[in-house]
């Protein structure tokens, strides 16, 4: 584990630990368990798939009866209790019930949340086991959120984690989270599972508006692969343990400091794409609204044409224009202006939906970067956003290709 991951924690209030119970072929860390030593105010946003895995139902449920008492979350890795029926929700509820006998609390208090492969039945002596393990086996688990965040893990190369202090109006508070994607990711929800502490005092209704504010700016705002996944969660818990409270006045300024901590989480999940060997930050300009930057963004991030250009370093930009004309927005190809790179380095290479003069031996140069910034600009307004992708390699297929296998 790397100094900055074993130095990782959550915020203040909140403990964490994993262990292995046999749910990941290779015998890696896949249970990790979250906990708060008194009940926190929760938000949660979900997967807007229709089909929707068992934990995700669930943990909906519990938000709306409880979600001012959540004690604690659990999460296993290599099963995703998706396409399971109702042994699926049994086996969640069970989950839920286990952990909260064991931490001494109502089984409402606690959230569950799984990732792996769909459509294959929970192990539940294995995970039975495994919660048992990190209630009352000490020995047997490894301290530590770092831990935790490689618990989480699929195929994932590395943990996603961030801690940020934020200086507020009533005081310091503590933004820190990890979570987990590399595959099947795209909006809305971006796919991944991510857990998100603050030890700020806000009430739950307070807490799901600053949630959803971050998310959009985040989560929401990423693709690896265009496919949405059927387990996407994104939870927020507060303890209240640093004591500064944060009403409607306070909103604003919480929200754009959880949605810093929430961008450089899914700037990590964009990085660690499957086998993915650079961040792409695409940049839209010139929109008539935000909708419209978004969604010619979006269709530019999830283009595989696009993303295998960039892999290779080819400037082909006539993908990215492509990209735009099917978004559906109501663009004018005779005002699209574009551009590789940044500052210095960047290269007009459209103007006016015509091709200039560009070197594009340098424009390749600038594909081959990290992170490589694409900018189009619409010129039919003032709006403007960015989405954050990956390129497409020949590892991504590998991957895909065997998943199950």
């Amino acid at each position: 584990m790397s100094d900055e991951l074993a130095s990782f924690t959550l915020a203040p209030g909140f403990a964490a630990l994993a262990t292995a119970c046999g749910l990941k072929k290779n015998g890696a860390l896949d249970l990790a368990l979250v906990t708060s030593a008194t009940p926190c105010s929760a938000a949660g946003v979900f997967t807007t798939n229709r089909v929707k895995a068992a934990p995700v139902l669930y943990d909906q449920a519990v938000l709306q009866r409880n979600p001012a008492g959540i004690r604690a979350v659990i999460v296993n890795a290599g099963n995703a209790n998706a396409c399971t029926g109702p042994r699926g929700m049994d086996d969640c509820r069970a989950t839920a019930a286990l952990t909260a006998e064991r931490l001494g609390c109502d089984s409402d208090a606690v959230l569950v949340l799984s990732t792996g492969v769909i459509g294959r039945q929970l192990d539940m002596a294995r995970l039975s086991a495994g919660v048992l393990a990190l209630t009352t086996t000490p020995s047997a688990a490894q301290p530590g959120a770092g831990a935790a965040a490689r618990a989480i893990m699929t195929t994932d190369t590395r943990p996603k984690v961030v801690n940020h202090q934020v200086a507020l109006a009533g005081g310091q508070v503590t933004i820190a989270g990890m979570c987990k994607g590399a595959g099947m990711i795209h909006p809305t929800m971006a796919t991944m599972l991510a857990i998100v502490t603050t030890d700020a005092v806000i009430a739950p209704a307070l807490l799901d508006r600053a949630l959803r504010h971050a998310a959009d700016r985040s989560f929401n705002r990423i693709s690896v692969d265009g496919d949405t996944s059927t387990n996407d969660t994104l939870l927020l818990l507060a303890s209240g343990s640093s004591g500064v409270v944060i009403g409607d006045a306070e909103l604003a300024a919480f929200s754009e400091a959880l949605s810093t901590t929430c961008i450089a989480l899914a700037q990590q999940v964009a990085r660690d794409g499957e086998g993915a060997t650079r961040l792409i930050e695409v940049r839209v300009t010139g929109a008539a609204d935000a909708a419209e930057a978004h969604q010619v963004a979006n269709a530019i991030a999830r283009s595989p044409l696009f993303k295998t250009a960039v892999h290779g370093g080819d400037p082909n930009w006539g993908r990215v224009l492509c990209a735009a004309g099917y978004s559906g927005a109501e663009i004018d190809p005779a005002t699209l202006a574009l551009s590789f790179g940044v500052g210095a380095h960047q290269i007009a290479l459209v103007a006016g939906g015509l091709p200039l003069e560009a070197d594009l031996a340098a424009a390749s140069r600038l594909l081959r970067q990290d992170p490589v910034i694409v900018t189009l600009d619409l010129g039919r307004g003032g709006a403007a956003t960015t989405v954050w992708t990956c390129d497409f390699s020949k590892e991504y297929v590998e991957i895909n290709a065997h998943y199950t296998t």
